[in-house]
């Protein structure tokens, strides 16, 4: 029998996967294998070599995961009807409303925390160059039923009617404040700065709110500007977690406003300690008003149920391939005005575990990941494309890169096979100080708010050898309404739909997208689906329609797996002045493809029969990219040179051909922006979505001016 044979053999009866076959076969190179067997000393000490070998691998190799359900049919039709799909691990067509009896509200689960972990550690921060201090479990619910009664002191009801802004960065003290209002079943409306002036007024009146809890004078200064004016009448008292002057108590006492320290309220909830009045699951626990691109803010009206619902179908889902420990630990910094953030807290708190703020400034923000050593990582895909960027841009020489590609996909080999490890001798030779600069303990990274490429979903899994999940969802229907499921290391879709959703597509005619064919509107039914928008019945209407269906206005596409494809977006679509309909984001998805470009904005309107583009280059490969092409100058010279501008949209030109984009739905010119998008900017919101009137408005001149140079 020839070797390869006999080896082959071995794989078959002891069920070697062919990856597996491959790194046995590395570790024999010294073995002496002749072309078939005999009976010589050498042979027989090559085979008790391989035979230990063999016995050694079998006890020690990695045991693939095992996925909750068939990964080829991850969802179920729903009364035979093919578009619309329900999660394929529910028995039947009950959705998920909690999953253990004692956690029906936010509050629950919280407490739920306290029982398993008391003094353990809860909330941790960090002064620059310092190690985490953390505040125990049972702290945090002592200062929070002391602030909630000092709320009570100052004239707040104990129910879900009573609203109380909190205007702060991340921080221990923004869930202090939270847990304080859930506390004695009030409501919490997050406020950030990105706002601005006139959206905080509307909130702040819509609302009624007399109390907002801030973390600087400036944002409560900011605030009490409006109270001068006369334009927020019920505004009454503010509370700083900072220090503050005695100047800005007395502009403040001048407009009948009172400043409180945080401490300050608190001893007055000392001295006047209430009983704790648990929310029902029914109960609004917080109004979320979303930044929007458009128009006045809309306050997501999210209950307790809601959240229950929502964490509790990611814990369902995680059930035996990931549980979350005592010992595990978040790192928080995605902004807390938004419920993707709240509900990693509201999951890492059910179970005893701990939360690491940022110091506030994301500059610092790697310097905070490995100090704290995360082992929990929510991320949105513009950073992991960073990491991803940074990567590869540290790999110079040729040799390393054709390593570091074959380290690639030997493991991306394993994770086809369901192993996810850390532990491996590639990632003990190649992937260790990529890992290390996340920590080291990274276990589970979850990503959403915006569509990820799936070479870098792919690459990042290999590289850094946790679990990374994609989901999907909107603020309306609590957080996420589908997420990828254990096991399956595919890319391409955002998974299939949460224990507690329902998702259907609809029919849209405008854009050739019908339910039929699997495709169209993705519409939400379940019990995280919001209640509906603070007082605003015709905007409720408009997203929920008669039966309880929420219109997200994204479009998807079931997959044969039963999987949910994002394809395109309804909202923003418009016409061009030849009745083309066009819509800008899939456009734009298909252009960040491109090497030299970070961020993208396409333009058109109906007057208009071509499209243009703002195009923000990636300032870390821009200026080698354009001197690969004989263009020589700084990132902003180039960006000002009009033949870099014409070999950029050359690229994106070929970009957008390969991705098979019509003639009109590439842009015919473009203007080169050497300063990012940001949330500081006014160009994106806090869930870093572009903010699209706010673009147009920013770039209003050269918009006319490409528009202008083409007519002539």
């Amino acid at each position: 029998m020839h070797f390869q044979e006999w080896l082959w053999s071995l794989r078959s009866s002891a069920g070697l996967k062919g990856s597996e076959l491959e790194d046995l076969w590395s570790l024999l190179p010294s073995l002496p294998l002749s072309s078939s067997f005999s009976l010589s000393p050498s042979s027989v000490l090559g085979l008790g070599a391989l035979a230990s070998i063999t016995a050694y691998w079998l006890v020690t190799r990695p045991r693939p995961m095992r996925p909750p359900c068939d990964l080829k049919a991850q969802s179920v039709a729903v009364n035979g009807d093919p578009s619309c799909r329900r999660s394929a691990i529910l028995k039947d067509d009950t959705l998920l409303e909690f999953y253990y009896d004692d956690t029906r509200t936010a509050y629950d689960m919280f407490q739920r925390g306290l029982m398993i972990s008391g003094s353990g550690p809860c909330l941790g921060f960090r002064k620059p160059g310092q190690p985490y201090e953390w505040i125990s479990y049972t702290e945090v619910a002592e200062q929070a039923q002391v602030l909630g009664s000092g709320l009570l002191a100052k004239g707040c009801q104990p129910n879900p009617e009573q609203f109380v802004g909190i205007y702060a960065q991340n921080r221990p003290e923004w869930i202090i404040s939270e847990l304080a209002c859930y506390t004695y079943s009030m409501a919490v409306v997050p406020l950030y700065d990105t706002l601005g002036l006139e959206a905080m007024v509307h909130i702040l009146n819509l609302a009624e709110i007399s109390v907002v809890i801030c973390d600087r004078e400036e944002k409560a200064a900011s605030l009490l500007e409006n109270k001068e004016k006369g334009t927020t009448p019920k505004l009454s008292c503010l509370v700083l977690f900072n220090d503050f002057s005695q100047a800005f108590v007395e502009r403040a006492k001048s407009c009948e406003v009172e400043v409180l320290k945080l401490e300050q309220l608190m001893d007055i909830g000392r001295r006047n300690l209430k009983d704790p009045v648990p929310p029902q699951p029914q109960d609004l626990a917080v109004v979320c008003f979303t930044s929007g691109t458009t128009g006045k803010p809309k306050g997501a009206m999210i209950t307790h149920g809601n959240i229950a619902s929502n964490t509790s179908s990611v814990i369902k889902i995680l059930e035996g391939s990931f549980e979350i420990q005592q010992d595990d630990v978040s790192i928080s910094y995605l902004p807390l005005a938004h419920m993707f953030e709240r509900m990693i807290q509201v999951s890492m708190f059910c179970y005893g575990a701990r939360v690491g703020f940022y110091q506030g400034d994301i500059s610092l923000l790697m310097d905070d990941i490995k100090t704290l050593k995360p082992t929990f990582f929510p991320v949105v895909p513009r950073l992991l494309n960073r990491i991803y960027d940074k990567i590869l841009g540290s790999v110079t020489s040729p040799f390393r890169r054709a390593l570091l590609n074959y380290a690639v996909k030997r493991k991306q080999a394993e994770l086809s096979s369901g192993v996810v490890r850390n532990n491996s001798l590639w990632d003990k030779l190649v992937f260790n100080k990529i890992q290390e600069s996340l920590g080291g303990n990274l276990r589970f990274a979850l990503t959403a708010s915006a569509p990820i490429s799936p070479a870098v979903l792919s690459f990042l899994r290999a590289t850094l050898g946790c679990l990374i999940f994609e989901g999907y969802g909107q603020t309306e229907c609590t957080a996420g309404c589908t997420f990828s499921m254990p096991g399956d290391c595919s890319t391409g879709h955002v998974g299939a739909p949460l224990p507690c959703a329902m998702v259907k597509v609809v029919d849209i005619p405008e854009m050739n997208y019908y339910a039929k064919n699997g495709e169209g509107e993705i519409c939400i039914r379940g019990p995280s689906v919001f209640r509906g928008y603070l007082r605003d019945p015709e905007k409720t209407a408009e997203a929920l329609d008669s039966d309880g269906w929420l219109h997200s206005g994204d479009v998807g596409q079931w997959l044969q797996n039963g999987t949910l494809r994002i394809i395109d977006r309804k909202k923003h679509i418009f016409k061009l002045a030849q009745g083309e309909y066009i819509a800008p984001e899939k456009i734009e998805n298909v252009y960040m493809r491109c090497v030299p470009v970070l961020q993208v904005f396409v333009h058109g309107d109906s007057l208009q029969s071509y499209l243009i583009g703002i195009v923000v280059p990636d300032p870390e490969v821009f200026v080698d990219w354009a001197k690969d092409r004989g263009f020589v100058g700084s990132y902003e010279e180039l960006c000002q040179n009009p033949d870099v501008k014409k070999a950029v949209l050359e690229d994106m030109s070929a970009v957008g051909r390969e991705a098979r984009l019509n003639s009109f739905e590439q842009v015919k010119d473009l203007y080169l922006h050497p300063e990012m998008f940001s949330v500081a900017n006014g160009l994106l919101t806090p869930t870093l979505k572009s903010r699209r009137a706010d673009i147009r408005r920013h770039f209003q001149e050269q918009i006319s001016s490409m528009y202008s140079k083409k007519a002539n």
